[in-house]
């Protein structure tokens, strides 16, 4: 028979093996919190329910409310009868009409206003024409060099020849596609326009035979290949709102 303090020993010595699997939920025994004692010792920093926040949460906070009011809808009347728009627009509004009043502190605010808006407009379309040019030019420089090594890499988006820039409006319009998307649907168009010129060729021979039995339909299909083939090239001509209308209205499922 055992003795007593036989009887102790084991049941002080630790397991072979842990009576559960260790995983989620379940950590090994000597990682586990002792009851009684607290997992953070040091406590909550003193004052720190009530520190505020830092003044760059509050600046956005502060910015994010702004923006909020100042594009939050409102009721007006005007002479067509009662119309909502957002509140900075009805407080310009507003200003702009003291101004032809007469009120020389608003017109001298309202003065200010247009003067910093059409300076900050010129500063963005002077930063667009130099990016552009800039890209421009260093991808022509590009092409030339791979022209004459006889480097066949993939051609940059947008390409060069699509970028057409006015120096005296200082604006910046892309001709031709500018992502791997609008490339296909360039290509995907481009072609449409080919089968629908052979479409055209072939009514236009009909319409020209004397024999002809049915030259009223002919001449509507003729008008509408015309109607259609108008619409494509100017989606190819650098129209990505035509563009986006055709693949909108032939492809919506891709729109999904």
């Amino acid at each position: 028979m055992s003795s007593d303090s036989d009887q102790r020993k084991r049941a002080q010595r630790p397991p072979s093996a842990p009576s559960y699997d260790v995983g989620f939920g379940k950590p090994p025994v000597r990682s586990r919190f002792v009851p009684g004692q607290s997992g953070n010792p040091r406590g909550r920093p003193k004052g720190s329910r009530n520190r505020p926040p830092s003044p760059a949460h509050q600046a956005e906070g502060l910015r994010a409310i702004i923006r909020k009011e100042a594009y939050r809808m409102v009721p007006i009347n005007d002479a067509h009868g009662t119309t909502t728009i957002p509140i900075a627009q009805a407080v310009v509004r507003s200003l702009a009409v003291n101004a032809a009043k007469g009120s020389q502190r608003a017109q001298r605010l309202f003065t200010e206003l247009l003067s910093t808006t059409e300076r900050e407009d010129r500063r963005e379309r002077e930063a667009e024409l130099g990016a552009a040019l800039d890209y421009k030019i260093a991808w022509e420089r590009e092409l030339k060099r791979r022209r004459t090594l006889g480097i066949a890499d993939p051609e940059p988006l947008p390409h060069p020849d699509h970028i057409e820039i006015d120096f005296q409006t200082g604006t910046v319009h892309i001709r031709g596609p500018a992502t791997k998307q609008e490339k296909a649907a360039w290509a995907r168009w481009d072609e449409r326009r080919l089968l629908f010129e052979e479409e055209m060729s072939e009514l236009k021979a009909l319409r020209d035979d004397p024999d002809c039995p049915n030259r009223r339909e002919i001449l509507a299909e003729i008008r509408k290949t015309e109607t259609f083939l108008t619409i494509i090239r100017a989606a190819l001509g650098g129209s990505r709102a035509v563009m986006q209308f055709l693949e909108r209205i032939v492809f919506p499922e891709e729109d999904q």
